[in-house]
């Protein structure tokens, strides 16, 4: 539900049409808005006496382009933000659906099937947040949505440029809520320092309140909560009895007896991962082991576009955007996208389940929009984002590549995109230690796939594999996998082709991606999506 703009509200900011009032609280509103581009976000505006502060605009700053960082695993997107504008703001996806608060409110505890599902989203997006370097510290019910059936978390790593502000938080006030803060937060003193196991801690407390519909400390008062989380065992008796275990070392007294969110994660996906997979919809697993890769130390350069499909509001001291219809939590987790929207890219294929540990930098793409890879236009061919994904056009030549970042990619890596081909005679073509003109090349064809040395368009020793028949427009999951010099090409999670990658000049080189012609005879077009590329 949006109320209605009030005198002296603006309606316009940082080119964002303000549409009407989504919630207001100690640190601000937060409005409905437009964009340029006709998309709906949340804006978050700040109050004018924190606005006058340079400590406060530089943490701000600071905080604001550290989650940026955050790849979209189960988490909502930092569209933008202008620390510096007279009144400074935050931008962030908008979508009309129900927190976890709101559903257990009006629907009381979760399933067993569905809370697992609900645990492991959280889990995701706390591997996701921690591995960029960011704490979220004020993980709750109300920063938990439901976007298309998975959970995502919102309002992470802003609540500290509130909470350091000394002026703006006095001596008996913190920034949390005490149900789900952890021992350690309650220390006045600094004695014990607040990281990543404060939010670990608030992710047990997250997952009792879901799975029972209190939370694990709950008593008559905030001061009362406190006290027995200081020196109470939490309360998890009717929590079912697979999570138990894992819930209750979450909320260990002591911070370094607590998983990382990582740890935390893979015992939720190993302890008996026939029964995840049989309960969580494939998105959801698939995400959740791609931030279990995310392990922090890895010195992972996340470069990051979100889905369209994300949350909506900003939390922060009690600021919270209404919703105005609250699906039955069942249909929300079990549905799937197509059900809720059209997905003309199709549904990709899960990735192939061999785990991989992220060693250096890589880069996140949804494609669907312009970010890493932006609009390509010349008399060769044509790369322009539209329905939600990246289409590629070939025009007076039989090849052409959109473009995209100059990063540079050596050693062990992979490159993992979804590829759709649109028309007769295209081929979907992914470049790899490309330098110039020259490089690897793989092409997805509609009815096999080959990978081969690409020079300059002089092409050698190419190998080629026979794909299942599949009709224009479905889309393969293509993975090329590099190893000890060798890569192996893998569509929908079955190794397909390997090459031996022996040309000395192209021992390091850029991703690229494009359409290839095959028969010349006339435009062909292909779609890409969903883009991993991986420092291995």
């Amino acid at each position: 539900m949006t109320d209605p703009l009030r005198p002296g509200d603006p309606v316009e900011l940082g080119g964002y049409r303000l549409l009407g009032r989504l919630g207001q609280g100690g640190m601000g509103a937060v409005f409905l808005g437009r964009g340029g581009d006709g998309r709906l976000v949340a804006v978050k505006v700040i109050r004018p006496e924190y606005a006058s502060e340079a400590e406060f605009r530089g943490r701000f700053r600071s905080e604001v382009n550290r989650a940026r960082q955050v790849p979209p695993f189960c988490t909502a997107e930092v569209l933008d933000a202008d620390p510096d504008h007279p009144t400074p703001y935050l931008v962030v996806e908008y979508v009309d659906g129900p927190s976890l608060s709101q559903v257990i409110a009006e629907q009381g505890p979760l399933t067993a099937g569905n809370l697992h599902s609900v645990a492991v989203g959280v889990a995701t997006a706390l591997a996701a947040i921690h591995g960029a370097g960011v704490i979220h510290r004020d993980l709750k019910p109300a920063n938990v949505l439901f976007a298309l059936g998975t959970p995502k978390v919102i309002d992470f790593g802003i609540a500290r440029a509130f909470e350091v502000t000394s002026q703006h938080t006095r001596t008996d006030q913190m920034v949390g809520t005490v149900a789900y803060m952890a021992p350690e937060r309650f220390d006045t003193d600094h004695h014990t320092p607040v990281g990543p196991a404060a939010d670990v801690f608030a992710w047990g407390a997250v997952v009792a309140y879901a799975g029972t519909g209190r939370t694990p400390f709950q008593a008559d008062s905030p001061a009362a909560t406190a006290a027995r989380i200081l020196t109470q065992p939490p309360d998890l008796s009717r929590l079912p009895a697979s999570l138990q275990p894992v819930v209750a070392r979450t909320l260990a007294k002591d911070p370094r007896e607590r998983p990382t969110a990582h740890e935390l994660l893979d015992l939720l996906l190993d302890v008996d991962q026939a029964e995840a997979t049989q309960v969580m919809r494939p998105e959801l697993l698939r995400v959740a082991e791609a931030a279990r890769r995310t392990r922090p130390g890895s010195r992972v350069v996340r470069r990051v576009v979100l889905a369209a499909v994300a949350a909506l509001t900003l939390v922060g001291g009690g600021l919270l955007a209404a919703h105005s219809v609250v699906p039955r939590i069942q249909s929300a987790l079990n549905a799937s996208p197509a059900a809720v929207q059209q997905q003309p890219v199709g549904k990709p294929s899960p990735t192939p389940s061999r785990k991989r540990v992220i060693q250096g930098p890589s880069i996140f793409d949804r494609l669907d929009r312009p970010g890493q890879w932006t609009p390509t236009r010349d008399d060769s061919g044509r790369c322009e984002f539209t329905n939600d994904r990246l289409e590629a056009t070939t025009g007076g030549a039989n090849w052409f590549a959109c473009k995209g970042p100059a990063d540079i990619f050596a050693g062990d890596q992979s490159v993992t995109v979804d590829a759709t081909v649109l028309t007769s005679g295209a081929c979907a073509s992914i470049w790899f230690r490309k330098v110039e003109e020259a490089g690897y090349q793989v092409l997805v064809c509609a009815k096999d796939v080959r990978i081969r040395l690409d020079d300059e368009g002089a092409v050698s020793g190419e190998s080629k594999k026979n794909l299942p028949p599949a009709e224009l427009g479905h889309t393969r999951r293509i993975e090329i996998a590099v190893q000890d010099q060798k890569a192996t090409v893998y569509v929908d999670g079955i190794a397909q082709l390997s090459t031996t990658l022996d040309e000395p000049s192209l021992a390091a080189g850029r991703v690229e991606f494009g359409p290839y012609d095959d028969i010349q005879e006339g435009d062909t077009k292909v779609a890409f999506a969903n883009v991993e590329v991986l420092t291995l």
